[in-house]
């Protein structure tokens, strides 16, 4: 049938507002504060193929859009009217659920008999169990130290609760009153979309509007491919780490070649790093999964803010993801902190699309999403109490014509700061600094700054745990001649106000009247910093991220009593001109650079590559003993052949059978 393209706009806004209402219910009747605050939740109405076809514009995360559902879908036969189904589990929901903390839920919509799509929504909860209160630790080896897994189950059957699963559910858990506050605010969601898409059934008809979904997947399509028709066809390629320390192994490098060809794009991740032994994989199944096209689809909304939010968006797109690496790890990998990887992929994409099209993609942002969870113990009954609190972003990069923004990180904008008084009044804690960090990469444009959050501990039973952090060692890169960002940091100060510095928090237990206090990175420069106005260079003097003597130093800017000294600036940056400086397109950063010298890109190719033969899990210990000597003797002399010699006298241990195994197996 002929599709009527006003309809067709008028079901894209009106399913847009189902979605939105949806969240908007979450937001209100959800528990925990880092849902009613924070808003780590979402909503979508989805294909009976799994694909989304509506998605909020203005409440929620924002970035699950590209999900598929399909695979959970199938789990079932059949459905009734009134069913829910619930689950966390990213084995058997291959592509919706990535880690344990994300309880997901949907349910049919039908119309005279009829599936004709299916509600979803979820919320991150604040604990489902696992190693450490809130779940996620950084040091988790495998998934069943994350929490309970909850494989597809249906919580309700034709509307009515499964008692006894939702006992099982609360059981595993610290925190189950907030728990079941949050699943009955995702119920309640699910109802509002089947009353609302009844009324869109009663009014337009369900064949219709069948018809319309998927004339809104195609012009969603559409309007995708004709942006990347624009780009230049070609081979673009990228790479940035995430930093070892955490991971207890040398920094896990993330790599991309975006193939670009008319209005297709292959997304190759060859040459990325093995799984980890860490919190750190992200489980895609080696599908097109939301956090791998992140950057493209962020890049496709800000070139044509008026496309349709479906999955239609990335129907151009295909994905190669290498078995084994830490983007596409093995069914029990520990997946519970696989956003900062997200992020990371987020920057290699843009990394890549900034090659294509130099003059609209932004340096480097702070790649990091840094949360704490604070837990603790009611002494009298036992009663955990358990909170997300601050998501600590840290700026963006700078942007061609514009600073970064200070704060917040292009990839990861969604969520909300929580209140401090809300903070202070759910938790043993007072809050005694919440503000903008006071350095930023020097550019043209600059970085926008990172965050700077302390509070002082006051009960003797808490316990911090957190997750997400990263460029604590290794800057987030520049473009065109900025500088590159700035490093997070940690400290504890004592109750005298003793200041010493730790590494990144993994559990930690203080002293009733200790303080933490974290910096967040900020996002690189854009840019030659002696091109940048000196009216910036006074603003940013006045407030208090740039120095008088780093203003001279860093812009070419001379202040004089608070003005700029436009005689002098214009001397010092005529004789910088005259030294004939040159920009490289990217600055990683002076840490990176000292870690190629000893590991270039070319060895850690031919590693991974020599390695892909190896079981994924062996491959991580394998790559670690050949870097090590790298370290001691250098590269020079390991060739592929001396590298496989090498690797078949360290694997023939690694490939050695359990006593009994092949007997065992043979029998099951």
């Amino acid at each position: 049938m002929a599709i009527d393209k006003v309809l067709l706009e008028v079901l894209n806004n009106r399913f847009t507002g189902i979605v939105e209402e949806m969240g908007y219910v979450i937001h209100r009747a959800a528990f925990t504060t880092f849902v009613k605050e924070t808003w780590d939740f979402d909503s979508a109405l989805v294909t009976t193929d799994g694909e989304v076809f509506a998605y909020p514009r203005n409440i929620g995360v924002t970035n699950m859009l590209s999900m598929s559902m399909r695979a959970a879908i199938q789990c079932f036969d059949s459905y009734e009217p009134g069913d829910v189904v619930l689950t966390n589990d990213p084995l058997t929901a291959k592509g919706m659920s990535t880690h344990l903390p994300d309880y997901m839920m949907f349910r049919p919509i039908f119309s005279q008999g009829r599936i004709v799509c299916f509600a979803w929504c979820f919320v991150h909860s604040s604990d489902v169990g696992g190693i450490v209160p809130g779940s996620i630790a950084p040091h988790a080896s495998d998934r069943f130290q994350e929490g309970v897994v909850i494989p597809p189950v249906k919580l309700f059957k034709a509307g009515i609760l499964d008692e006894e699963m939702r006992r099982f559910i609360l059981a595993n858990c610290r925190i189950p009153d907030q728990n079941w506050g949050d699943i009955s605010a995702l119920t309640a969601a699910l109802t509002t979309a089947q009353r609302r898409m009844e009324d869109c059934f009663a009014h337009y008809g369900a064949d219709n509007v069948s018809a319309l979904i998927k004339g809104l997947l195609e012009y969603g399509e559409a309007r995708a491919r004709a942006v990347i028709a624009e780009l230049p066809d070609g081979r673009y390629t990228f790479s940035d780490y995430l930093e070892g320390d955490l991971l207890k192994t040398n920094h896990v490098r993330i790599n991309v070649t975006i193939e670009k060809s008319g209005s297709d794009i292959v997304m190759d991740f060859s040459g990325t790093d093995p799984q980890v032994n860490a919190a750190f994989n992200l489980p895609t199944h080696g599908m097109l999964n939301q956090f791998l096209v992140l950057g493209i689809v962020n890049f496709l909304r800000t070139s044509d803010p008026g496309i349709p939010f479906n999955r239609g968006m990335v129907r151009p797109i295909s994905v190669k993801v290498p078995e084994g690496s830490i983007l596409n790890p093995t069914r029990f990998a520990a997946t519970g902190i696989r956003y900062t990887t997200a992020l990371r992929v987020s920057d290699v994409v843009m990394g890549a699309l900034s090659q294509m099209a130099p003059d609209r993609i932004p340096a480097a942002g702070s790649g990091q999403y840094g949360l704490l969870t604070l837990s603790d113990l009611e002494p009298e009954t036992g009663t955990y109490v358990v909170h997300v609190l601050e998501p600590l972003q840290g700026g963006s990069g700078g942007r061609p014509g514009k600073d970064g923004i200070d704060g917040i990180n292009f990839s990861g904008g969604a969520l909300r700061n929580a209140p401090i008084e809300s903070l202070e009044l759910d938790s043993p804690i007072f809050v005694t600094g919440y503000k903008l960090n006071d350095a930023v990469a020097p550019g043209r444009w600059r970085g926008g700054s990172g965050i700077m959050f302390e509070f002082q501990l006051l009960s003797p039973h808490a316990q911090i745990s957190s997750r997400g952090w990263d460029r604590f060692h290794l800057r987030p890169w520049s473009r065109d001649g900025g500088s590159g960002g700035t490093l997070g940091a940690t400290a504890i100060l004592d109750s005298q106000g003793n200041e010493r510095r730790i590494p990144k928090i993994e559990v930690l237990r203080l002293a009733p009247g200790e303080t933490v206090r974290i910096v967040s990175p900020g996002g690189g420069g854009f840019g030659d910093s002696f091109l940048r106005d000196p009216a910036a260079v006074l603003r940013d003097v006045e407030d208090g991220f740039v120095t008088v003597v780093e203003a001279r130093e860093q812009y070419g800017v001379v202040i004089v009593d608070g003005k700029v000294d436009n005689v002098a600036t214009e001397t010092l940056r005529r004789a910088k001109g005259a030294q004939g400086a040159s920009h490289e397109a990217f600055d990683f950063g002076q840490e990176r650079r000292l870690y190629e010298e000893k590991l270039p890109q070319a060895f850690q190719d031919l590693v991974v590559r020599v390695l892909s033969g190896e079981p994924a899990s062996s491959r991580l210990y394998l790559r670690d003993i050949i870097y090590e000597r790298c370290f001691r003797s250098g590269h020079e002399d390991l060739d592929e052949a001396a590298l496989r010699h090498m690797i078949s006298d360290l694997g023939e241990a690694t490939r050695r059978p359990v006593l009994g195994w092949p007997r065992l197996r043979a029998v099951s």
